[in-house]
């Protein structure tokens, strides 16, 4: 039997359907919290915060956020997983979060690399 999967990626406020669309992250209040966005609404988010961004003072990168990423698929290369994923039909941005379904497959087809 074969199988097709097919990855539909959508902007997370306009609703509309993408092939551009990453994840972004921010924290207001201490919450973290992460938006998949295409181009334009991501240039529309940033012009919103842009007048806090600008008065603020900047904390620099949150660390714990990147040990957890980190932590969350140890030992995965993530250039490795793009390139094998667009050698194997997947759409893929070139940044921003790996998609989990590209890692598991990724995973499966190479079971010595995980």
């Amino acid at each position: 039997m074969a199988q097709k999967i097919i990855t539909i990626y959508t902007d997370d406020l306009t609703g509309a359907e993408t092939q551009d669309a990453a994840t972004h992250s921010f924290s207001i209040d201490g919450i973290g919290y992460e938006i998949d966005l295409s181009p334009e609404s991501y240039e529309e988010m940033l012009q919103a915060f842009g007048p806090f961004v600008n008065a603020a003072r900047r904390r620099g990168k949150n660390k714990k956020a990147a040990t957890r990423t980190a932590a969350t698929h140890p030992g995965q290369d993530t250039a490795a997983i793009r390139t094998w994923a667009k050698e194997n039909g997947y759409s893929i941005n070139e940044r921003g979060r790996v998609p989990a379904d590209v890692r598991d497959a990724y995973t499966k087809a190479h079971p010595s690399k995980t």
